[in-house]
């Protein structure tokens, strides 16, 4: 039902304005969404309900910032399956759909099957990772891992200028 309200949901650009803003904030108040986007509480309130309705938005969160915790550990992962079926990729997609150390996961073509962006406590951590999802799944032929040292970009904004209107 989402999907097909969001490919028939046609966006004008008051409805762009609004996405911009919400993603740069969305702790808002309707009011000063409103006041932002130079439109009326009412109209501003019914437009952001169609937009979450259809699936545009699909939730709002709380950004944390990794350098601020205590001992965090960001790993991008390579993974290449055994057997490339689709009823296997799938199963590694729920798989890793379950694993709450895996924030982002890309079915990815060429090279390796799957991309995974995970957050970790530490090395015992990425270990036990390992372990639990790769080690132990017979499906996963290939594991290369990368250790960020450094965050230059980290940004959770769709480009509007690039996807919005025309």
């Amino acid at each position: 039902m989402r999907e097909t309200a969001a490919a028939s949901l046609q966006l004008d650009e008051l409805d762009w304005r609004i996405l911009a803003q919400l993603q740069e904030n969305s702790a808002l108040t309707n009011q000063d969404l409103a006041a932002s986007v130079h439109a009326s509480a009412p109209t501003c309130l019914r437009r952001v309900r169609r937009l979450t309705e259809a699936g545009i938005i699909a939730r709002q969160v709380a950004l944390l910032d990794p350098a601020r915790l205590p001992s965090t550990l960001t790993a991008i992962i390579e993974i290449t399956l055994d057997n490339q079926a689709a009823e296997r990729m799938a199963d590694f997609e729920a798989m890793m759909q379950d694993e709450p150390a895996v924030l982002q996961c890309y079915r990815v073509s060429p090279g390796p099957d799957f991309v995974l962006v995970a957050q970790l406590r530490d090395m015992p951590a990425y270990h036990a990772l390992v372990h639990r999802a790769f080690t132990a799944q017979a499906n996963v032929r290939n594991v290369r891992t990368f250790f960020s040292v450094h965050r230059a970009k980290f940004d959770t904004r769709m480009p509007i200028e690039a996807i919005g209107p025309a």
